[in-house]
Parts: structure tokens; C-alpha cells; sequence
């Protein structure tokens, strides 16, 4: 079975490969023949960059000094059957991020410091420095450090856009797997508008899929476009069978995501996310056994009590059937419009829903009853824990119908 694995916990290996072209020179005189072996730039398709990209080599010279190891002390409160009370559990976690302006501020993953006393921040001279945690968000997973500038000789990483990436766009990614500092590795874009489960049980929409290796401690690192530009930010990786490693799919939330709660974390504001209160499985050829009323939208699965979907009267399934060994709830409601834009699958709920803020109404076009009807609701603030959703601290399995928001 597999398993995303969000967590540097511990720090992990990488086999770091360039991947480069080859130029052949042949050297006259003396009959000797001379190869020279040199890297070709990674090249970016043309809507993400208009200019040869670096090298592998070039971009890790700019931007290795950017990237720091973060190690945090972490202290847990676990419940034994054996306890009357809560003990205590302490330990490190280890994982990465990077300098972003000249002011000692660094971003990496929320759970690279969830339940952190202490953090600390080893820079590329192995100059080691304390650092506070300015803000936390654990529905996008990204947290903003502050350290003192004085005496740092600090380089911050340019930051690209994830809008005009596209699937075959080289990658590179540096961070410190198994506590190897700095480790670079290469790859490409993979896929794009993935979902993965954030620290509190919520959907991260739009993010990034790449085949550069990463693994645990790679957390909170950049990934890099083919000009050195920051276009992600590494969090997770799915493994097969019993391995805990790399097995060429790794996801990166998008830089334009942080972008937009970077402001709020650098002022330790709450970063308050638009929430509907619904869990839906998404209506495809999957299902047609169902004889659902319509062959795409999001089926309601279950309504959160005191949500903003419960008090506009919204519905989840009341029986449940099996489809392909998976357990569907039907007899809810059926969300196939948002906004006035259809709504094909649960993606497409989750980010009708990311697009909005608490407080703003949403319309919402649903089947109910086998009835077509328009529903107003006014969207609340995203819970600080989704319900229902049982969290781990290292690994959890992938979730294709998670929360919506």
C-alpha cells in the first residue's frame, strides 16, 4: 500500500544525479583525441522561461547558500492505556527551508516545527543560530522563522511564479535528507493541481508533482526553476510498499500559495481560510453503477454540524454502497455549480472553495432530490482541525476525497 510521507522526523538519503547533456570537443595534434564533458543548461519550455536556463551546477552555486537545515525540539504529550495522565515525549526534527529577504526571514513546512520548543537554524559556513517561529499555517503547511540578521551574511532566494509552470519543466531541488546538508537533486515537473492532506486533515490544492528526489528532511526546501527561481515548496513524498524513500513522486506546495499568507505569518496573524463543511467523493465513470442523476459533480458524502453547508440545509448520503471496494455514501446532495462554473469533481469544489474568503457568500448550484436548485452561503472560517480526520505526525495514506473546505 502506499503512503504520502510528510515528515523529516529524521533527516533521508539522496542520490544526487545531474541530469545534463554531454558535449563532445575533439582535440587535434599529436593524434590524441580529447573529450570534454560539459552540462547543458536545463532548458524551460517557453511559457515559464524565455532565456536559456542555468545549469545544475549554476543554480546550485546561487542558490545552495540560501538553504538552511532546521532542527527543531519537539516535545509531545501521548496518552498511554496504561497512564492515568499524559506523558511527555521528547525529540528533534529535522528538515529544511530557505532565506527569503535580508531581514533574517526564513519559510519552510509548518510540520517541519509543529509542537517546537526550540528551533534552530545551521546556515551553509555551519554557523548555527536560534530562531522564533513569526507564524504557522497548518491548512497551507508553511511556517515563517525570523532570525537575527547581525553578523549573517544572508542570501535570499528569488522567488518565480507557479502559474506558467508546465508538465516537463526541469526541477531542481536542494534540502538536507538524513541531515546531508544541502543536497541537490534534478528532475522534472510531473504533473500539476495535485492535492495533498495538510498537517490538519484540509486539502492543499494546486500543487506541484515532481520526479526529483526527495526524502525526509527535504521538507521545507526549495524547488527550483531552470533560472534558479524558487517555484515550490517541497513537503511531501509518496512511497510504495514497506520503504519509507523516494520513489520519483514528490510534491511541492506552489510558491503563489505562500505568497499570499506570507504577509499574515510575518506578522503572526491567523491566517483564516474560507470553509463550507462538506466531505464529497467525485461523480465519474466510477460510479455509474449508482445511476446517479448526473455522470459528473461532487456527491455530498457528509455535512459537518454548524457548518455553513448544515445551516444552508445541505444534505450527506444516508446509504452506503460499495463501488470498486470503496465505501460511497449516496442519498445526499449533488454540488455541480459554484459561482456560476460547473463543478465536474471535488477538486473543483475544494477550489471554488480556496478561492473565496470567510465571510464571502458562495452560490452554489445543486441536485437535490433529483431536483435542480441555486443555494446562498455565506462561508465560515476553516476549523483548526478538520473533522473527523485522523492526523499523523509522520506519514499518512493518500486521501482522494478529502475535505473540501
Amino acid at each position: 500500500m502506499s503512503k504520502l510521507l510528510r515528515v523529516p522526523f529524521v533527516s533521508g538519503l539522496v542520490g544526487g544525479g545531474l541530469v545534463a547533456g554531454i558535449l563532445l570537443a575533439a582535440g587535434v595534434g599529436g593524434g590524441h583525441t580529447t573529450t570534454v564533458l560539459q552540462q547543458a543548461p536545463l532548458s524551460a519550455s517557453p511559457a515559464s522561461a524565455r532565456s536559456i536556463g542555468f545549469t545544475a551546477a549554476q543554480i546550485y552555486r546561487r542558490a545552495a547558500p540560501g538553504v538552511v537545515f532546521i532542527r527543531s525540539d519537539i516535545v509531545q504529550r501521548v496518552q498511554s492505556p496504561f497512564d492515568l495522565f499524559p506523558q511527555e515525549q521528547q525529540g528533534q526534527a529535522t528538515g529544511s527551508g530557505f532565506i527569503v529577504d535580508s531581514n533574517g526571514h526564513i519559510l519552510t513546512n509548518a510540520h517541519v516545527v509543529q509542537g517546537a520548543v526550540k528551533v534552530t537554524v545551521q546556515f551553509g559556513d555551519r554557523k548555527v543560530v536560534d530562531a522564533t517561529v513569526e507564524g504557522k499555517d497548518s491548512s497551507s503547511d508553511l511556517a515563517l522563522l525570523k532570525v537575527n540578521a547581525d553578523g549573517l551574511d544572508l542570501h535570499a532566494l528569488p522567488l518565480g511564479t507557479s502559474k506558467d509552470i508546465q508538465v516537463g519543466d526541469p526541477t531542481v531541488a536542494i534540502g538536507n535528507p538524513f541531515g546531508l546538508d544541502r543536497t541537490l537533486t534534478t528532475g522534472v515537473i510531473s504533473a500539476l493541481q495535485r492535492q495533498i492532506q495538510a498537517p490538519n486533515g484540509f486539502t492543499i490544492d494546486n500543487v506541484i508533482q515532481t520526479d526529483a528526489a526527495l526524502n525526509p528532511g527535504n521538507s521545507g526546501g526549495p524547488l527550483l526553476d531552470a533560472r534558479g527561481r524558487v517555484i515550490g515548496i517541497n513537503s511531501q513524498i509518496e512511497t510504495g510498499g514497506t520503504s519509507g524513500g523516494s520513489v520519483g513522486i514528490g510534491f511541492a506546495i506552489p510558491i503563489d500559495t505562500a505568497k499570499q499568507v506570507l504577509p499574515q505569518l510575518e506578522h503572526g496573524a491567523r491566517i483564516s481560510h474560507a470553509y463550507l463543511g462538506v466531505v464529497t467523493a467525485t461523480i465519474d465513470g466510477s460510479l455509474a453503477q449508482l445511476n446517479l442523476p448526473v455522470k459528473s459533480g461532487a456527491l455530498i458524502q457528509s455535512v459537518q454540524s454548524g457548518s455553513p453547508a448544515a445551516k444552508a440545509g445541505l444534505r450527506g448520503g444516508d446509504v452506503t454502497a460499495s463501488v470498486n471496494g470503496n465505501q460511497i455514501e449516496t442519498g445526499g446532495d449533488i454540488i455541480v455549480s459554484a459561482d456560476g462554473k460547473p463543478v465536474t469533481s471535488s477538486d473543483d469544489l475544494g477550489s471554488a472553495v480556496g478561492s473565496h474568503h470567510s465571510g464571502d457568500k458562495m452560490a452554489l448550484g445543486i441536485i437535490s432530490n433529483g431536483k435542480h436548485k441555486n443555494v446562498s452561503i455565506t462561508l465560515g472560517s476553516r476549523p483548526n482541525n478538520a473533522p473527523d480526520q485522523q492526523q499523523s505526525q509522520q506519514q499518512q495514506l493518500p486521501q482522494p476525497n478529502g475535505p473540501n473546505g
